[in-house]
């Protein structure tokens, strides 16, 4: 028995000897990140990732073949874990989710029909396939029969419909698709995207400056889907309340309908989505990406710089705006009178902006309280500057400076600082007779706001006709309608004054069109020995501003900063970065003076350039580019099926009743009517769309 145990434990030791031994001479490291990194996949070993199992995917990860989120089943939270793991930027943990750009379907004529072929693939290497529409889908479900996960299905119209809550993001339809119609975007990318030549679009979204997916969202609020239609709006547009109120909507110039009927009120119907979320006492959620530690400054809290800064904030990086004024807004706050963008409007509008994470610090002047060195040395690694256009343009006329002339923009600036501070030292006494000089939006709301302050005569002096003024037709029309007076083809010579130095008087010449001008409009030309003299007692100049350029004298870093002689930043119009790499720019401080939504757009395309400046990839045009250009295929002189229809018809308060306070004047649609006009919408793709379904 002894000699047993004696015997089994020798060739025990020696076991572990021999065992020993070859642990050392056979051992193979296994990287221990590989186990922690499989303990946060899904463990469904489905091979949605492309990899024979979560086990082969942790491997992936961690020799860098595979980003963190591989695991197309564990989703954003799956991701995160596997980024801190690997101690990656999390920013690229974000999940993926296929989309569907192709609205047409069976809609689009087919040029040719191929018996017996059930494949896209197939159909696509014959002649390019059936469809008349370059990019239009063949519907044949290629990409349906790509998904293991059910996330795709065949829509009522002829195209697939992916389900979101479904699909995560394997990019097996995309591969299976030959026309790059549906597409696998991360949130980020999904922000990024802009309009492209070859893209699917209808002309409205072409023309829109912020590019938004106007079928899109249209679509939603005519199936009750009004938070989707507000998701829809803000991938492009943080200031939907605000442009629903403001925007002269440039997109309806370009709605098919409008070619045989009129134009879908494309902005009304944006409002209307906007005010249902503000109206609810709740905020649909925004969700941004993880935090990049990158920080950048904006300067200007305006609808350039509020742009800029959302977007940048949904693609997880830290931003501060900097704005010289009490409050942010730009001109959009101190800008546009109250009865066009309630204060409380814009205020909760900015809220959610800011809620996003987003800091801000109000009356501080760029190059006076702060300057590139100062934001340098706290850490922020880009800079935007959306400066507003706040320098009005001189009448360079004898007499502009007496007192009681003032120039547009101070004086709604000023009469807006009054308003909500109530300091005696912005209170603007009103004249009796006042007269403003101009025909652009800014003219308007000075004549508007003095209706409404009281004085007794209000008119404006503009030198070409009704025709050619800058100004939106439905502005121009409301303050005809509150008793503004009009003095068309009339230029102003001098201006008079007593000999206290108050104005009295304004000379005129009279005028008559000549030739078009560099902007297409006819020349005024003066009509010899026509002087005459109006009775006044002030006197607005609403002729054109232009951006405070000031701080590039003020801060001497900026001294080789590149100024256009429009005195603007020069940039490159496709990324908006400057000649000094870091600096960044859009809205008025690039453009000129030009439309809010132009501003909102631009700040999003600099954004983008902010972001591939930030991650240290190449900062390059969007390829294809769009860019203020439109499809030629996509635009028709003609669209057959189109019944005529009444366009919802904008609710406003009563005349005598609006200009007797400052009051909200354009009201939002009724939910029928709202209704009621997204049915009008054709759901335009980029050349096929629906008729009219009770046309024979």
């Amino acid at each position: 028995m002894i000699e047993a145990l004696l015997l089994m434990l020798g060739l025990g030791g020696t076991c572990a000897a021999v065992l020993s031994i070859a642990s050392r001479v056979f051992y193979v490291w296994e990287d221990p990140r590989i186990a922690e990194v499989e303990g946060f996949l899904a463990g469904a070993n489905c091979g949605g990732c492309g990899y024979p199992g979560c086990a082969a995917a942790a491997v992936a990860v961690v020799d860098g073949k595979a980003p963190p989120s591989v695991c197309m089943v564990g989703g954003p939270e799956s991701a995160a874990n596997v980024a801190a793991v690997m101690g990656v930027d999390p920013g690229s943990a974000e999940a993926l989710r296929s989309l569907n750009t192709c609205l047409g379907g069976h809609r689009a004529e087919d040029k040719y029909h191929y018996l017996g072929v059930q494949s896209c693939g197939a159909l696509a290497n014959m002649f390019g396939g059936k469809r008349v529409c370059s990019i239009g889908c063949l519907g044949l479900g290629d990409c349906i029969k790509s998904c293991i996960f059910d996330a795709i299905k065949m829509g009522p119209d002829g195209y697939p419909v992916v389900i979101e809550s479904k699909c995560v993001g394997c990019g097996a339809c995309e591969k299976a698709c030959p026309k790059n119609i549906l597409t696998v975007r991360t949130m980020s990318e999904r922000l990024l995207e802009f309009n492209q030549e070859d893209a699917a679009l209808a002309p409205c979204r072409q023309t829109c400056p912020a590019e938004i997916n106007i079928p899109q969202y249209i679509a939603q609020i005519r199936s009750g889907d009004y938070e989707g239609a507000v998701h829809t709006i803000r991938e492009r547009n943080p200031l939907l309340l605000s442009c629903g109120r403001v925007c002269p909507h440039p997109c309806e110039d370009y709605c098919r309908r409008g070619i045989e009927d009129e134009p879908v009120s494309i902005n009304q119907l944006k409002r209307f989505a906007a005010d249902i979320e503000m109206d609810s006492g709740k905020r649909y959620p925004i969700p941004c990406a993880p935090d990049t530690g990158r920080e950048v400054a904006v300067i200007g809290g305006g609808p350039a710089g509020l742009s800029c800064a959302y977007f940048l904030r949904r693609l997880g990086h830290s931003v501060t705006i900097f704005d010289m004024m009490p409050e942010l807004g730009g001109m959009i706050r101190y800008g546009i009178p109250e009865y066009r963008l309630p204060k409380k409007v814009l205020e909760w509008e900015i809220e959610g902006i800011l809620n996003l994470g987003i800091e801000s610090r109000t009356n501080v002047r760029f190059g006076r309280d702060f300057d590139m060195h100062s934001l340098a040395e706290e850490g922020f690694e880009a800079v935007f500057i959306g400066v507003g256009a706040w320098s009005d343009y001189r009448l360079k006329a004898e007499g502009e400076d007496l007192e009681g002339c003032y120039t547009g923009i101070d004086f709604l600036t000023k009469y807006a600082i009054n308003q909500q501070t109530g300091q005696e030292i912005y209170k603007i006494p009103i004249g009796r007779k006042c007269v403003v000089i101009g025909g652009g939006n800014t003219a308007i709301d000075c004549v508007r706001t003095l209706i409404r302050l009281g004085a007794e005569e209000v008119s404006i002096v503009y030198r070409r006709t009704r025709k050619e003024m800058p100004a939106n037709a439905v502005e121009i029309d409301a303050a005809e309608h509150e008793g503004v007076k009009f003095h068309f083809l009339a230029a102003p010579v001098r201006v008079i004054g007593d000999e206290q130095g108050r104005v009295t008087q304004l000379e005129y010449l009279e005028m008559k069109l000549g030739e078009p001008d560099a902007s297409g409009r006819r020349r005024p030309v003066p009509i010899e020995g026509s002087e005459t003299l109006m009775n006044i007692d002030m006197l607005i100049t609403a002729i054109g501003q232009g951006p405070d350029m000031s701080f590039v004298k003020e801060d001497s870093s900026l001294e080789d900063l590149s100024v256009t002689r429009w005195n603007t930043i020069e940039a490159d119009p496709e990324i908006l970065q400057s000649n000094i790499p870091k600096i960044f720019t859009a809205g008025d401080s690039y453009t000129g003076a030009s439309l809010v939504i132009e501003a909102i757009g631009g700040g999003r395309r600099a954004a983008r350039a902010i972001h591939l400046y930030l991650t240290e990839e190449e900062i390059k045009p969007v390829p294809k580019s769009l860019l203020k250009k439109h499809i030629p295929e996509s635009l028709f002189e003609h669209v057959e099926g189109i019944k005529p229809k009444a366009r919802a018809k904008m609710p406003e308060l009563p005349v005598t009743e609006r200009i007797k306070s400052f009051a909200e004047s354009d009201l939002v649609l009724q939910q029928k009517d709202a209704l009621a006009e997204a049915e009008r919408c054709l759901n335009c793709c980029r050349i096929c769309y629906d008729p009219d379904a009770d046309v024979a």
